[in-house]
């Protein structure tokens, strides 16, 4: 299991004097030059006066006792979705580079600079955050931490958030999920990623994929880093939740679509994992589920990401199309041929099916699932081949997706061990059980810690 610089640690270092905010800050910039380095690949936009200003303030204010929030003087990074005043949106596209410049910054970029934290950039990502695989023709394609020289895939479409993590040019990163965009990266790299419930986090100022299902949330080291982040962007607030007890806690390990496909390595650490847990006392129950079966025939019949996507691009379409991605363009322009009544129809079948799951889930503490069903592909395999591009686009995205056509709450934290590829566990529950979600988290992860530790 790999290990990154908490928030926490990061934070106790400055509060100790043993660090600053501007020499971390000048080392995330540094990390990001490095021409051997991924740092071309993983920022779109850069502000680096920006970046050594707010670092300045943070350790002038620091040094005068004022302490804003846990993120004080920490770097972090933003997905190039979200406006920053002064600067053009670029959503991972050119197709956007004539843009007028933002007016003002997006809510959650301005909780994070109000809350001290230090905005490093933003970075890549799948264009107009349409893919789990985090591939990047225009700007490139951040490489996986993981088996750097075959170049595997990073996850997306937070792709570059999770490599600036990752690679020490950011202490966390905040990114957005409509269909395990903060997730799939997470575990595919080795780190820990929240999805909160939707609504709790403002999307004013963000470019949308899907009004319905688009949530915003952080990728860090640890959980307790997700805590303290989403406490701040969503405007909560609140402290860190205590650990749950693990003896006893309720764990449901749904039955149906998400436990297939699992390459070798996957299977390995998820069955290990099951058994750690239920040493520990938790009490693991394999329910059915059938209803997760029935996900991809709703979305063939009115696909509501398409749908919604295509009602926010089709001016741009009709002037810039020939600037889109291709595989992007031929998911967005067939969300053009999705009737109005099979929309709606969508909706209604939506509703119906999140209160059967509710039903069959309610009395768990959580749900538990690999993140994603196999480790990190190849990223030339898939760039050259379509086919295989969206058979594995829609294998990453197929347990997390799960989540989001719920409106849930999520998180992924790692489950491997350090001799083998990052892979994840989902720890899932229905919308507005946040804190839950984050407190059964809090267990799963020392459980996990302990055992990798030993």
């Amino acid at each position: 299991m790999s290990r990154y610089p908490t928030v926490v640690e990061t934070a106790e270092a400055l509060d100790r004097g043993t660090a600053s905010s501007g020499t971390l800050t000048n080392d995330t910039l540094a990390r990001m030059d490095d021409p051997a380095g991924e740092g071309a690949r993983v920022y779109v936009r850069r502000n680096d006066q920006r970046a050594v200003k707010l670092a300045e303030t943070s350790d002038v204010l620091r040094g005068v006792g004022i302490k804003r929030s846990p993120l004080e003087g920490v770097p972090i990074s933003v997905k190039d979705l979200f406006d920053i005043a002064g600067e053009t949106t670029l959503a991972g596209s050119i197709a956007l580079q004539d843009a007028p410049a933002a007016l003002e910054n997006a809510p959650v970029v301005q909780r994070l600079i109000a809350a001290g934290a230090v905005i490093t950039g933003t970075t890549n990502m799948s264009e107009f955050a349409f893919s789990g695989i985090g591939i990047n023709p225009h700007y490139g394609t951040p490489r996986n931490p993981y088996d750097r020289n075959t170049g595997r895939v990073p996850g997306g479409s937070s792709s570059g958030a999770a490599i600036s993590v990752a690679d020490g040019m950011a202490i966390a990163a905040i990114g957005t999920d409509t269909g395990g965009s903060i997730r799939i990266p997470s575990a595919l790299c080795g780190l820990t990623g929240f999805k909160p419930t939707a609504r709790r986090v403002s999307a004013q100022g963000v470019v949308p994929l899907s009004t319905s299902l688009d949530s915003i949330g952080p990728l860090a080291a640890s959980v307790t880093c997700c805590a303290i982040i989403d406490s701040i962007i969503s405007g909560d607030g609140l402290d860190v939740p205590l650990e749950a007890p693990i003896k006893g806690l309720r764990l449901a390990v749904p039955q149906a679509i998400v436990l297939s496909d699992m390459d070798e390595t996957v299977a390995r650490a998820f069955s290990r994992t099951l058994d750690l847990l239920s040493n520990a006392g938790a009490i693991i129950s394999e329910i059915g589920l059938e209803e997760f079966s029935e996900v991809a025939d709703i979305y063939a019949r009115g696909n509501m990401v398409a749908a919604e996507a295509f009602a926010w691009h089709r001016d741009l379409l009709a002037r810039a199309s020939a600037n889109y991605d291709p595989r992007v363009k031929l998911r967005i322009t067939r969300g053009g041929e999705v009737s109005a009544a099979d929309y709606i129809r969508t909706l209604e079948t939506r509703a119906a099916w999140k209160r059967r799951v509710f039903q069959k889930v309610y009395g768990f503490d959580a749900m538990i699932m690999p993140t994603v069903p196999v480790i990190a592909p190849a990223i030339q395999p898939l760039i050259d081949d379509d086919a295989k591009f969206f058979a594995a686009n829609s294998l990453v995205l197929r347990n997390p997706t799960m989540i989001n056509f719920l409106d849930g709450c999520a998180l992924s934290v790692p489950m491997h061990n350090s001799d083998e590829a990052p892979s994840g566990l989902m720890i899932a529950g229905t919308e507005m059980r946040d804190r839950e979600i984050l407190s059964v988290g809090l267990a799963i992860e020392h459980v996990l810690q302990q055992a990798t530790n030993s």
